[in-house]
């Protein structure tokens, strides 16, 4: 997405290594990239001179927080929207045992 975007917008909190790290990899390669925690921390001027832009989140952001910085982006003329897949999720995490439910193991 880095070579594709004017400027990489990555939602997730301040105190979340995933997405931090997400920002200084895309800084690393080049690219502009803002860490944004829900919509009232981005900032439209960090859409001067900007054409594309990416979205991103960290693993733990909620959809929702996503979806308002693209309704927010949509407003300021960024409604156009494509969805680069770049990797399929295939981990599954099992709950932990105590909200497992009962077993058959006595």
């Amino acid at each position: 997405m880095v070579g594709r975007c004017d400027l990489v917008l990555v939602v997730g909190s301040n105190n979340s290594s995933n997405s931090i790290r997400m920002v200084e990899v895309a800084r690393r390669h080049g690219s502009r990239a803002e860490l944004v925690p829900d919509v009232r921390h981005f900032d439209p001027a960090w859409l001067a001179g900007v054409s594309t832009v990416g979205v991103s989140a960290g693993a733990s952001a909620p959809e929702i927080l996503v979806d308002q910085l693209l309704d927010r982006l949509a407003e300021l003329g960024y409604e156009d929207t494509s969805v680069a897949r770049v990797t399929t999720e295939d981990v599954v995490f099992s709950p932990p045992t105590r909200l497992a439910g009962p077993t058959d193991v006595p």
